[in-house]
């Protein structure tokens, strides 16, 4: 599995024409590369350093998604169901 493009994964979720570091970009970002590292860990599981990023990571998107559904619930649902987040 390889990493998909930052570019498209940007012109996928912008809001408008320059939109580059919007709270929906940076959650599917984020989203992008948690699930890259994820397919990395289940092959090398003693790579403890790459985990603790993947931990970090994953606290950052916690913390825009904790944003994102306190200022704009509609957008947060949306974005939800787009990068199937929960189960």
């Amino acid at each position: 599995m390889s990493l998909p493009v930052k570019s498209e994964i940007i012109a996928q979720y912008k809001n408008h024409e320059k939109d580059t570091g919007s709270s929906d970009v940076q959650i599917a970002l984020l989203t992008a590369r948690i699930n890259h590292l994820t397919e990395h860990l289940r092959t090398h599981r003693k790579d403890f350093h790459s985990r603790r990023g993947l931990l970090q990571m994953a606290s950052r998107r916690r913390k825009l998604l904790d944003y994102l559904k306190r200022n704009d619930l509609g957008k947060y649902n949306d974005i939800i169901q787009k990068l199937n987040l929960r189960k």
